[in-house]
Parts: C-alpha cells; sequence; structure tokens
C-alpha cells in the first residue's frame, strides 16, 4: 500500500541530555509579537541561575611510613575513609594499615593521628609488617600497657610501662597491632574491649597473644622524598584543624584552646588510670560533652547520649567532671 504523497511526515524526535522533548509548535510567535488583544505572548526571560557554591577542596599529602612517593588525598570524613583514600593512592588493601602518625615517619604515639589533623599536616601511613606470637604470664593484675586504636578496628599498643610484665617482654613493641588473644581474633573490637578482655586473663596461667608489627624501613628511609610545600586547594589558616568524627560529616574548626587542650590530657590520663587505653578524640568528645553543663547529672546525661556504648563507671565520670572543673577554675 502507497503512502499518500500529501501525507505529512512525521517530526524527527528532540532530545535534551537523553530525554525526549516535544518538538516546537509551528506559527509560534516571536518574543515581542502582539496578540490579536494587544498583550505580549511570552513572560520576560528569567535571570541566570548563579553558579553551584563549590568549597576548597582539602588536599592532604600521604605517604607510607617505610618509604614510598608522595601521594595526595582529599574527600574523607572519617579515619576508615581517610585509610581507603590512602589505600587507593598506592594501591593496597585499607586492612594493611594499622595507624597513621602526622609529621614523622617513626612509630612516635605523641604523632598519631586522632580526631584531628592540621590543615598543613602531613600524613604517614604504617602498614603491617612481621607477624609474631608472645606467651605471656601475668605476675600481677597490671600486665603494664596502654591500648589505644585506629578508629577503623585495630587495637594496639600504645606505651608499655617500665618494669612491668610486658616491659619484661622484649620482643613486644609499642605500635604492635594486637590481633588475637588465645587463638582468638579481635580485630573490629574497640580498646576498652581488648583492655577489659587483658585484665580478665588469670593471674599465674599463660597466654599467647598474636601482634602485628608495622612495618619496618631498613634503607628505604633514604629514599623518601621531601613533602612539597604546595598549598593547592587549602582552606590555608595554619590555625585550623580536620575534626574526625565517628558519626557526621568532618568539620573545619579552629585549633582547640587552651583549656580544651588541659582538659583533653587530663582525661586521657584518666581513660588510662581508670581503662588501660589513651584515646584523645574520645577524651577530647567527653571534654566537649562537659564544658558548658552545670553538674554532674547534666554532664553524665549528655555524656551517654553520645557515648554509651562505654557505660563508664561513675567514679570515672565524677573524676572527669572534677578534673574539667579544675581546668576551668586554673587548679590543674
Amino acid at each position: 500500500m502507497q503512502s499518500d504523497p500529501l501525507e505529512k511526515k512525521a517530526e524527527p524526535e528532540l532530545m535534551q541530555n537523553g530525554v525526549p522533548t516535544s518538538p516546537p509548535a509551528e506559527h509560534s510567535k516571536d518574543v515581542g509579537e502582539e496578540t490579536p488583544q494587544g498583550t505580549q505572548s511570552s513572560a520576560p526571560p528569567l535571570p541566570p541561575s548563579p553558579p553551584p557554591c563549590s568549597r576548597p577542596k582539602l588536599v592532604f599529602h600521604t605517604q607510607l611510613a617505610h618509604g614510598s612517593p608522595t601521594g595526595r588525598i582529599h574527600g574523607f570524613t572519617n579515619v576508615k575513609e581517610l585509610y581507603t583514600k590512602i589505600a587507593e593512592v598506592f594501591r593496597i588493601s585499607p586492612s594493611e594499615i594499622l595507624f597513621c602518625t602526622l609529621n614523622t615517619h617513626k612509630v612516635d604515639m605523641q604523632k598519631l593521628l586522632g580526631g584531628q589533623i592540621g590543615l598543613e599536616d602531613f600524613i604517614f601511613a604504617h602498614v603491617r609488617g612481621e607477624t609474631k606470637e608472645v606467651e605471656v604470664t601475668k605476675t600481677e593484675d597490671a600486665l603494664g600497657l596502654t591500648i589505644t586504636d585506629n578508629g577503623a578496628g585495630y587495637a594496639f599498643i600504645k606505651r608499655i610501662k617500665e618494669n612491668s610484665t610486658i616491659d619484661r617482654l622484649k620482643s613486644v613493641c609499642v605500635g604492635d597491632h594486637i590481633e588475637a588473644i588465645n587463638d582468638q581474633s579481635i580485630v573490629g573490637c574497640r580498646h576498652y574491649e581488648v583492655a577489659k578482655m587483658l585484665k580478665e586473663q588469670r593471674r599465674g596461667t599463660p597466654f599467647t597473644l598474636r601482634l602485628v608489627e608495622p612495618k619496618k624501613a631498613f634503607d628505604m628511609i633514604g629514599q623518601r622524598t621531601r613533602a612539597p610545600k604546595s598549598s593547592e586547594g587549602k582552606m590555608v589558616s595554619g590555625k585550623e584543624t580536620l575534626r574526625l568524627r565517628t558519626k557526621g560529616a568532618a568539620t573545619v574548626q579552629e585549633v582547640p584552646s587552651e583549656f580544651e587542650e588541659r582538659a583533653t590530657k587530663k582525661v586521657d590520663d584518666l581513660l588510662e588510670s581508670y581503662m588501660g587505653i589513651r584515646d584523645l578524640e574520645l577524651a577530647a568528645t567527653i571534654v566537649e560533652a562537659g564544658k558548658d553543663k552545670r553538674n554532674p547529672d547534666d554532664f553524665a546525661e549528655a555524656l551517654d547520649s553520645v557515648l554509651g556504648d562505654f557505660a563508664f563507671p561513675d567514679v570515672f565520670l565524677f573524676d572527669v567532671w572534677g578534673a574539667i572543673g579544675d581546668v576551668k577554675k586554673g587548679r590543674v
């Protein structure tokens, strides 16, 4: 059957950003053309929309602590995401990273990355090295070690007390990741859980620790490249830090005040005394919850709302409240 020669051909389908649109109507009026009533046929054009407000990227430089080229990372809001970004740069698994230090490749617990990173800080990632097993026998209630964790499921040794049970075991070192106790994996446990397990080990009964030490540098230290001094992408002030949070987005804020620094240190000392752990980010969160509270009950309620999982004993809370008050009044 032949088509009608007068039949109108179908208009081609128009696409805008991949979406079909209707063809323009025939005999459409130009802007300004009058209708029979003498009115304008179309509204005045809308003003162009403002360009999206883009925040400058925070770009940090990073290396593997045992030696590597320098990489650049950005776009993370917590420690787990930070480890993922570092792993992507160096093409390793995030699970290879034990912890990070700031501005030094050494295993220096004073430079340990916690919840805050200065905008000019250089990040060194310490990765898994040799695995070792150590038999330990408690001769006193305390083993003499302080535990912290990397915020991503790895607990490790932050401090060893002189002349303690652990100090006499020369193969155990600061920075060692505690991977298992008596062949029971503790990967994924928080530092306070690991400290509790160690405290519950019976005196006189041997138990085994499986430890993973950070990879050592050896001659690769000499190949480490110098950190660039580029400020590309920085929101530079030198007096600001990136605060990493367990819940919620990271925020850029001023460096802690003298009160916050001193109070955080006191609370960190109390964490070690009561729980056998060191955690500056946890201590800073406790101080933040208590610095504007009027009484211990309000403080305990605020702390429970953000750190309820810890179930802090009342005596610890009262000592922390007292420490914060002492710092406020300049008694410390």
